[in-house]
C-alpha cells in the first residue's frame, strides 16, 4: 500500500500496483513501504481525481516510453489527440477546466505519463480550432495586450505565415 498526504494534509491509501505508472513511486519504491508520501503541490480534490484514474487503470500494463520517432510507431499514435479512450474522455468531460489543468500539472509532478498524455490530449481538443479570444475565455486568461499590440502581433503573424 502507498499512503499519500495532500497539501491540505488529507491522507489517501491506494494499492501499490495501482500507481505502478507513476515515476515518482517507481523511483522510490524501496523507500515507501509503510511511509506516507507528502505531496505539497497537490490538493486533496486533485489527488482524489488522480487516484480515481489510477483505480480505473489498475490493470493497465506498465507504461514504457518510446522516445524514438517513427510516424507509424505507437509513439506517433500516442500523440494523436483523437486517440483517447472513452473512459478517459468521460473522466475529463465531467470536470471543469481548472481541475483539468491542476490534474495535468500534478501528473507532470508525479511523473505519470498516461494521465499526463490523456490530460494534454483533452486540453488540445478543447482548444483545437479556437481563436486566441476563445482560448482565453476557456481558461479564464486576461488579455494583457493593448489593442495596438494585438494589431501589431496579428500583422507580424500574417506576414510570417505568407513567407
Amino acid at each position: 500500500m502507498v499512503i499519500f498526504v495532500s497539501s491540505d494534509n488529507e491522507q489517501f491509501t491506494i494499492d501499490k500496483d495501482a500507481v505502478k505508472n507513476m515515476g515518482l513511486i517507481t523511483n522510490m519504491s524501496s523507500e515507501i513501504d509503510d511511509q506516507s508520501i507528502p505531496l505539497p503541490n497537490i490538493t486533496s480534490a486533485v489527488l482524489k481525481k488522480i487516484l480515481e484514474y489510477c483505480e480505473h487503470h489498475h490493470n493497465d500494463p506498465v507504461y514504457h516510453f518510446d522516445n524514438s520517432y517513427d510516424e507509424f510507431s505507437a509513439y506517433s499514435t500516442r500523440r494523436r489527440t483523437s486517440d483517447i479512450s472513452e473512459w478517459d474522455y468521460n473522466f475529463f468531460s465531467a470536470i471543469d477546466t481548472n481541475m483539468i489543468t491542476e490534474i495535468v500539472i500534478a501528473a507532470n509532478y508525479l511523473d505519470f505519463p498516461p494521465l499526463l498524455d490523456a490530460g494534454c490530449k483533452t486540453i488540445a481538443n478543447m482548444i483545437k480550432g479556437k481563436t486566441p479570444e476563445e482560448i482565453r475565455k476557456i481558461f479564464n486568461i486576461e488579455n494583457d495586450f493593448t489593442p495596438e499590440e494585438e494589431v501589431s502581433y496579428q500583422y507580424r503573424h500574417f506576414q510570417e505565415s505568407c513567407f
